[in-house]
């Protein structure tokens, strides 16, 4: 039996150009932009559609940049009669993907999703002077390896493990100089490549402690419904649907660990998912799940052909 989970994707899968065609094809996805734009009091569509890398890599446009993109592909395919509620089993989000996948999934408005993420990548990219943070991805090491070259590499200083993304590929954050002697030990204990990432600041490490009491202030604000299906969190690998509970976790996610390996593996193990689909930009989780589970079935639903192909495949 077919059975799907909707995943949404985060930082690093932006580009200029995203969801330009979308706009040309579709009112729905037209209407989501103009609603962003509106909540932001910018032209954020402007910056997506036609703007510069450097003006969409900045954390606090990025963040509601990608969640419009995903939004305005799941308008456009409720549109076409794919209902959520009806052909999703799951939703899951990595990191800001959250937020997409809540909105998706009716906890948050396409408003509050917008300037809730536009708070956090402000408050993130607030939390640690430029120039002194730092991610690193660690590839070819497993995550136990990785735990314990962070752990040898922070000397005083943080260095945590961010992101477990697929196996052997694993991402450390924290202190520039902790982070830099991450690099060189992970080369020292076997890892394939070993390479600083170009980040605009330390995501999902302690140092992120202010930024988790900005959405803590920014998330007690926003009015949330309970998802019409559970979001499997970041934070615990494990699926959740109480508001208060989301709000919660959505507040350690700024500093936890993105636990994305153990979600996939979750919701194609306990979950009974066999497809996952991506919705929004790019196709990194799609790689993603093909590394985590390759007997799952994955496919990112990003431009107009995509969705039509993907509405093709899924029951009335």
């Amino acid at each position: 039996m077919t059975r799907y989970a909707f995943t949404f994707p985060g930082q690093g899968s932006q580009a200029v150009g995203m969801g330009k065609d979308l706009a040309a094809s579709f009112p729905e996805a037209r209407a989501v932009f103009g609603e962003v734009d509106e909540a932001l009091g910018q032209r954020l569509s402007a910056i997506m559609f036609e703007g510069s890398d450097e003006m969409l890599r900045l954390t606090e446009n990025a963040q509601p940049a990608l969640m419009a993109v995903s939004i305005a592909v799941m308008r456009v395919l409720e549109a076409r009669g794919v209902r959520l509620a009806d052909h999703a089993a799951y939703v899951a989000g990595h990191s800001l993907g959250e937020y997409s996948a809540l909105c998706a999934a009716g906890t948050f408005t396409v408003a509050d999703a917008a300037r809730l993420l536009k708070t956090r990548g402000q408050a993130m990219q607030k939390a640690v002077p430029v120039g002194h943070g730092a991610m690193a991805a660690l590839l070819g090491l497993d995550l136990e390896t990785a735990r314990a070259v962070a752990a040898e590499a922070g000397q005083g200083e943080i260095c945590d493990v961010a992101n477990d993304n697929a196996p052997g590929q694993v991402v450390v954050s924290g202190a520039v100089a902790a982070i830099e002697r991450a690099v060189e030990l992970a080369k020292a204990k076997g890892a394939k490549r070993a390479l600083l990432l170009p980040v605009s600041a330390p995501f999902h490490c302690a140092l992120m402690q202010p930024a988790a009491d900005a959405m803590r202030e920014a998330l007690a604000e926003v009015q949330m419904q309970a998802p019409v299906v559970p979001l499997v969190a970041n934070v615990l690998a494990a699926p959740i649907s109480d508001p208060d509970a989301i709000r919660q976790r959505l507040v350690e996610q700024v500093t936890g660990v993105v636990r994305w390996t153990e979600s996939v593996t979750w919701l194609t193990g306990e979950g009974g998912v066999t497809h996952l689909a991506e919705l929004g930009s790019g196709k990194v989780l799609t790689g993603l799940a093909k590394r985590i589970n390759p007997e799952a079935t994955a496919v990112a639903v990003n431009t107009p052909d995509d969705i039509a192909a993907f509405a093709a495949t899924l029951p009335a």
